[in-house]
């Protein structure tokens, strides 16, 4: 449902948490569809549909607090680091 996506639940139910450096980076590259090397807003707009295609993309309001959680120098992108 819209509105709905919780991350600290997602990062839990798919076990990013006890992933590997080697296993996150790989689900970084997933996500990083233009491979620059960052994953930007429009892209993590649709980081649900990489690990169940019939799934929803995220809300405008749902992406923005995602990156603001994974941005952590405030250059609106999300490095691998």
């Amino acid at each position: 449902a819209a509105e709905s996506f919780d991350y600290k639940k997602f990062f839990e139910m798919v076990g990013l948490k006890n992933k590997s450096q080697e296993e996150v980076q790989k689900v970084f590259r997933i996500i990083d569809k233009d491979r620059s090397g960052f994953i930007e807003e429009e892209e993590l707009k649709f980081i649900l549909k990489g690990f169940l295609p019939s799934s929803r993309d995220l809300s405008d309001k749902e992406t923005k607090a995602l990156m603001a959680v994974g941005d952590k120098d405030g250059d609106g992108k999300i490095g691998m680091d």
